[in-house]
């Protein structure tokens, strides 16, 4: 009797800790890609400027991505964060990303957990390749990235301005907070 008692009371947060994030953007609008994405020059380190909240990286601050192609032409993928502070203990998650629209390379699918891929959908990019907004079609998840720790605000405007002309809702991006530069 004691365990259904606790199975009935656990379930709900069982269900809770698998709740997707809320979607956070007007999916009358289309959601397009950039045109192209080099993909060599988007290759490397980028610094998360701000995110849709979400449950992977709850409690991050200092978040990193770090791209590199691999052997078998699939990209790797290690995305850093460090719980709580800037200069807070260090996590990484290691991962795979694979381009499903190869003549833009702006559609990839990343996984970090076995056979379950998840949309990568660049759909800004800075011509000199500084910043990137990364989104996909079910307005779950948005990432502002940059290859500099900090963005000034005219950049910040100007990628606010950019999301909301994708239907994004603005106001529920978390700004990560990154170590001084």
């Amino acid at each position: 009797m004691r365990i259904s008692v606790l199975c009935a009371l656990l379930a709900p947060l069982g269900l809770m800790a698998c709740q997707s994030p809320p979607v956070n953007r007007d999916q009358s609008i289309p959601l397009t890609t950039v045109d192209y994405v080099d993909t060599q020059r988007y290759l490397g380190r980028w610094f998360e400027i701000a995110r849709f909240p979400n449950s992977f990286e709850e409690n991050c601050e200092g978040v990193t991505a770090d791209y590199a192609m691999r052997d078998d032409g699939l990209i790797s993928v290690i995305n850093t964060c460090r719980k709580g502070a800037p200069d807070g203990e260090e996590k990484a998650a290691k991962g795979r990303a694979r381009i499903v629209d190869e003549q833009s390379n702006a559609k990839l699918e990343v996984s970090f957990f076995g056979p379950f891929w998840g949309d990568y959908w660049v759909i800004g990019l800075a011509e000199d390749y500084s910043l990137a907004l990364v989104g996909e079609p079910s307005g779950k998840y948005l990432w502002i990235l940059s290859r500099t720790p900090t963005i000034s605000n005219e950049t910040r405007v100007d990628a606010i301005e950019d999301l909301q002309a994708f239907g994004y809702n603005t106001n529920a991006l978390y700004w990560t907070e990154q170590p001084p530069g």
